[in-house]
């Protein structure tokens, strides 16, 4: 008798990755979610392009900064997705402006399931990521948008989860 091909996860929990404080929060509703429900957690990082820089040469070393920051900022992101999941994440990296390149990954990527954001709780607002996905540009989004409190600490997160 044949061995079965190992099952992909029927869920993938994206979380877009960038340096705000309530990240830890999204990353890890997704990931408690992504272990109640044998999903897995994918992250975003989208890389800004340097603008009004001018030089090419100055130009070039701010995008390879951007990247060689983006690619340590996930390695520690995964070994958070890991610990708490006990798989790798899929890593997705990008550039570009951080709604467009989130809006075309979740479009072309088939095996997205649910984005997770954290709203900003500070004075500030939700953040802009996810004002523009709960207003305007919500009917952009083929997966369904969960929005999480950022200031939930990890025990409300796994009560919630």
């Amino acid at each position: 008798m044949a061995k079965r091909a190992k099952e992909q996860p029927t869920r993938t929990f994206l979380v877009m990755v960038d340096r705000t404080e309530e990240l830890k929060v999204a990353l890890r509703y997704a990931c408690r979610r992504a272990s109640h429900t044998g999903g897995r957690v994918s992250l975003l990082c989208v890389i800004e392009p340097p603008e009004g820089m001018g030089w090419m040469a100055v130009e070039q070393l701010a995008e390879s900064e951007g990247r060689q920051e983006a690619e340590e900022k996930l390695q520690e992101l995964s070994a958070k997705v890991v610990e708490w999941t006990g798989q790798m994440p899929a890593i997705h990296i990008r550039e570009g402006r951080p709604l467009d390149e989130l809006l075309k990954l979740v479009e072309e990527e088939p095996t997205i399931s649910i984005l997770v954001l954290a709203a900003d709780a500070g004075p500030k607002g939700p953040g802009p990521l996810v004002t523009a996905l709960s207003g305007k540009h919500v009917a952009k989004l083929r997966v369904p948008l969960t929005i999480v409190p950022g200031n939930l600490t990890d025990a409300q997160i796994d009560t919630l989860t």
